[in-house]
């Protein structure tokens, strides 16, 4: 089954800069700068998924790795920020890989000390208010959404009905 998380993505300043290298453009992945970074599985999966040899990343700190574990192909994530989920994305390829995240993202010293990284075979922007999320069953009026969040199957089934006009043709 697909599951949905939520990922804040473009509230803070440093997090518009890291989606404005990783988001809002595709990553050359085989280029030398990151292909030597990346273990040969993954690599071979990521070509496997994206043949043109670029795709959008993302990522999540070490604290969820446990989580992380579980983000499969096809799973979707919500990128968020300003009080609106403001992209869809549909996971490629999760793996863990801090060198490649510093590599991708650039943090200062001591901040964004991702390990986790996802690539998105699927990238749609949307405007999509908060107000719009909270109204489905299940959701609380006013959560801003704060940190990464794994929905349960209930509120998961909700918002996959509430995109389902906008996740067409998200693969690809």
């Amino acid at each position: 089954m697909v599951q949905v998380f939520i990922q804040p993505s473009y509230g803070t300043p440093e997090a518009r800069r890291y989606g404005a290298t990783t988001l809002d453009q595709a990553v050359p992945f085989r280029a030398a700068d990151y292909a030597g970074l990346v273990d040969p599985a993954d690599l071979t999966r990521l070509n496997a998924l994206h043949p043109t040899g670029s795709a959008r990343f993302w990522g999540a700190t070490a604290k969820h790795d446990k989580r992380m574990d579980t983000v499969t192909t096809g799973d979707v994530v919500l990128l968020t920020g300003r009080k609106h989920v403001l992209a869809i994305g549909e996971v490629g390829h999760s793996f863990r890989n801090p060198a490649l995240a510093r590599r991708l993202w650039n943090p200062d010293p001591g901040k964004c000390v991702w390990s986790n990284v996802y690539s998105l075979r699927g990238y749609r922007p949307t405007h999509i208010p908060y107000e719009e999320v909270w109204a489905l069953p299940g959701f609380t009026a006013g959560d801003n959404f704060m940190g990464l969040r794994f929905l349960d199957p209930a509120k998961t089934a909700a918002v996959l009905a509430l995109l389902a006009p906008e996740r067409r043709g998200l693969a690809g």
